[in-house]
């Protein structure tokens, strides 16, 4: 009789503890600097097109989605210790991050491109790679990965904020600035009398963005990945490409370059 109410308390128990995980809300990092993808509103509410998907993402797993703005240096960390679920931040998968830190099946595909001004004499990647040129990068970005890996001739100034080295382009302190092709489509689009912008690839293969989960959690990244494999079937990345990236995309497709959905 007695075992029998053990093992009856014992199942409520486990019952109470998965309702309780089950409301549990997905805590999602992101780093709100990124529009159209990730920014806030007028109201400070975080919108773009990796908040609509994270609350896509919630839907499908039937869980309250919380957003919390990190700086793009404080991501990974917050993951490691979960202080985040995942992050959705336009992150692009490597194999350096890979070894701390699981990704999902890519959501989407980039490429770098170079914003630089009307006097810099600047018109491929080769022309940024030469003594005398100066390159700006934002901190911990594939774009200063990449400067350091194979523009060593120039000089690399490295900055905390896109914003800032998008100012030494348009100020001439800089000849140009690495950066994903729509981040320099937008720039330029916002500065077109300073700036001139350069969004042919110029990697040997585009760069994919994942969703970040903690190393092992493999429960987690299934059902991510089973999630991206329905949105991009059912019609959820178009729609969020039409609401966010109309303008952007008809000129990628008017360039010939692939768009990132």
């Amino acid at each position: 009789m007695l075992k029998s109410i053990s093992a009856l308390l014992v199942t409520l128990f486990l019952t109470m503890t998965n309702l309780v995980a089950a409301e549990k809300p997905l805590v999602v990092g992101m780093e709100l600097q990124y529009p159209p993808f990730e920014m806030s509103d007028k109201d400070g509410k975080p919108t773009g097109v990796s908040v609509d998907l994270a609350y896509a993402l919630g839907k499908y797993l039937g869980r309250e989605v919380k957003i919390e703005n990190i700086a793009w240096d404080g991501l990974i960390p917050s993951l490691k210790t979960k202080k985040v679920d995942l992050i959705i931040s336009s992150m692009t998968i490597t194999k350096q991050r890979a070894k701390t830190i699981d990704f999902s099946i890519p959501y989407a595909q980039s490429n770098l491109a170079i914003l630089t001004n009307p006097s810099s004499g600047v018109k491929s990647i080769t022309d940024l790679n030469q003594k005398g040129k100066t390159i700006a990068v934002k901190k911990g970005s594939t774009g200063h990965v990449y400067a350091g890996k194979n523009l060593n001739k120039a000089n690399i100034l490295v900055f905390d904020k896109e914003n800032a080295a998008v100012l030494e382009v348009i100020q001439k302190k800089a000849d140009g600035f690495l950066y994903d092709q729509l981040t320099i489509y937008k720039n330029w689009n916002k500065h077109q009398d300073t700036t001139v912008a350069l969004l042919e690839p110029f990697q040997k293969s585009p760069e994919y963005w994942g969703v970040a989960i903690k190393k092992g959690n493999t429960e987690l990244k299934t059902k991510v990945d089973a999630f991206i494999k329905k949105a991009k079937s059912d019609g959820t990345f178009d729609k969020l490409s039409k609401k966010y990236l109309t303008e952007a995309r008809a000129t990628f497709d008017k360039l010939g370059i692939q768009f990132f959905f």
